[in-house]
């Protein structure tokens, strides 16, 4: 008797499925932004800077309005045009040379003298600007004449670089500081071993740079809208769009200057292998972010100063778009610094990537810098 046999199939094994380079950096960049937007402490951090931002707007504008009344020197044939406001402390000379004067020596504000000037009949004479609120406070907006138009009001320059500074001074040194912290805890569980077994090591420190570069811009934009919504509220339309091309050239460069600092912080900290040595590592860039903050508080009235940072890669985010809120900078002068900026940038996650990558799985002492950029 003959048995057929059933021949026997053997199961196949399903193929794994390797992400691409591209997927690899979304999903580790998905996982970073996934992680600060379920983080208690990085949503009400975000929530307080909002709040201290719109505050901070609000109450200046209110402040602004609400002032003492404006020093304003008249003739006998402007002294109509402010007759009966209470928001200036108009006084009466006796010609528009007299009046000149007191704005030289400083007794006022501003003059309002005869001129041919048509529908106005006057001109407001300053020495090096015109309060923004006495234009508000005539009827008509008249012609400006500047007896030092190279100047510009020094609190006005001091607050604009002051914001600059301060939003890319915190956002740099807190997602840098981040990305740091997170790089050493996955480098100290072992973690980063898994993560590296599935998808390259380049993509990790891409999709950690993009996933927070994502997370400050949207801080940005948020401060942006914020003080649109501001200086709407408090009717400082005149500021608010003079600061128009400054806030869109200071989103670009902090975007680009962003993934500069971002990609050497993620390689400071592939460095080390403990938390507490983290600062060894990092110091320097702190530093280097931390320059330009305190660089245009002291010298934003220094033009020189001030051209020399808006072209250094670390200081350009902050200077050149105060320059150009200021009308000191030239219409090539945002490229010219742009493009070093990019080139500084693509310099910079080049090293960073040999970095991160020669140091990564290096643990113990720490990485010395000549070992982890050596091939």
């Amino acid at each position: 008797m003959t048995t057929s046999a059933t021949p026997s199939v053997m199961p196949s094994a399903t193929p794994s499925v390797t992400p691409s380079f591209a997927q690899s950096v979304w999903l580790v960049a998905e996982r970073e932004v996934g992680s600060k937007l379920r983080s208690k402490a990085f949503l009400i951090s975000t929530g307080i800077l909002f709040v201290i931002a719109l505050i901070s707007v609000v109450w200046g504008g209110f402040a602004a309005q609400t002032s003492d009344a404006i020093p304003v020197a008249v003739t006998a044939d402007t002294a109509s045009a402010v007759a009966g406001n209470d928001l200036i402390d108009a006084t009466q000379v006796a010609s528009a040379d007299a009046a000149r004067d007191l704005v030289r020596s400083g007794d006022v504000d501003a003059a309002l003298v005869p001129s041919d000037a048509q529908p106005f009949g006057y001109t407001v004479v300053g020495e090096d600007g015109v309060p923004s609120t006495l234009l508000s406070l005539l009827s008509v907006t008249p012609t400006v004449e500047l007896l030092n138009p190279d100047a510009t009001d020094g609190m006005l320059r001091y607050f604009v670089a002051l914001g600059f500074g301060l939003v890319f001074f915190m956002a740099a040194l807190t997602f840098g500081s981040t990305i740091a912290q997170s790089v050493v805890e996955e480098k100290a569980t072992r973690v980063v071993e898994l993560l590296i077994s599935a998808i390259p090591v380049r993509a990790l420190l891409a999709g950690k740079v993009i996933g927070n570069t994502i997370l400050a811009m949207g801080q940005i934009i948020g401060l942006a809208a914020i003080a649109i919504i501001g200086f709407t509220v408090t009717g400082q339309s005149d500021l608010l769009a003079g600061l128009g091309a400054p806030l869109a050239w200071f989103a670009v460069f902090f975007l680009f200057g962003f993934v500069l600092l971002a990609s050497l912080f993620a390689a400071a900290g592939a460095m080390v292998s403990r938390q507490e040595d983290i600062g060894s590592t990092t110091t320097p860039l702190t530093l280097l972010v931390m320059a330009p903050y305190f660089l245009v508080i002291f010298f934003n009235d220094n033009d020189l100063v001030m051209s020399i940072m808006s072209y250094v890669p670390f200081s350009a985010p902050v200077a050149m778009p105060v320059r150009i809120f200021l009308g000191g900078a030239q219409w090539w002068e945002p490229l010219l610094s742009l493009v070093v900026m990019l080139a500084t940038c693509a310099v910079a996650i080049w090293v960073g990537a040999k970095i991160y990558e020669n140091s990564i799985l290096r643990m113990g002492a720490r990485v010395k810098l000549a070992e982890a950029l050596s091939a």
